[in-house]
């Protein structure tokens, strides 16, 4: 269930008009990744949607927009948003996932609301690293075909908030 072109506060009351295009900030500091070089062939290939990454330079990653949290994985390496509509996957690094929680502490739980710039997760670079994986943060919007266009409008460093992706409706 989305929230359809607005956000409520606690009350009920609109939080404020969502408005398309929407254009999603970075969800870490770092270098803008393209969907093609992503490296996991998922990703790269769009199987779970567009996608777009940030090879991070510090260990946090940051929501990308208003929403609200619909699931934080229970390993920390992975946090699903929903906003305005809009079915948003943030997932750290390839093959994190066995790496059992090891090195991530999520910092928010389902059903909260956040805004943009809230923290959502944090990792240690260093021990994804020493597992051998990459830590890429990836970010799909997973209902793509709901849209219109999901293009992407960054490349080189990225600071988070910055614009790294666009998503038109229908």
């Amino acid at each position: 269930m989305g929230l359809f072109g607005f956000l409520k506060k606690e009350d009920g009351s609109a939080a404020g008009t969502v408005e398309f295009p929407l254009t999603l900030g970075s969800p870490a500091k770092g270098a803008f990744v393209p969907m093609a070089q992503i490296p996991d062939e998922v990703f790269s290939t769009g199987v779970l949607g567009v996608c777009c990454g940030v090879n991070p330079d510090e260990g946090k990653v940051f929501a990308p927009a208003d929403g609200k949290v619909s699931q934080a994985a229970d390993t920390g390496h992975a946090v699903g948003l929903e906003i305005a509509g809009l079915d948003l996957l943030l997932h750290v690094g390839v093959d994190t996932v066995e790496m059992a929680g090891d090195g991530f502490q999520i910092e928010v739980k389902a059903g909260q609301k956040v805004r943009k710039g809230d923290l959502l997760l944090t990792m240690d670079l260093r021990r994804i690293h020493d597992a051998g994986r990459p830590a890429t943060v990836i970010m799909a919007v997973t209902n793509t075909d709901d849209f219109s266009a999901v293009e992407s409008v960054a490349s080189g460093a990225v600071q988070p908030g910055d614009d790294v992706l666009r998503v038109i409706k229908q």
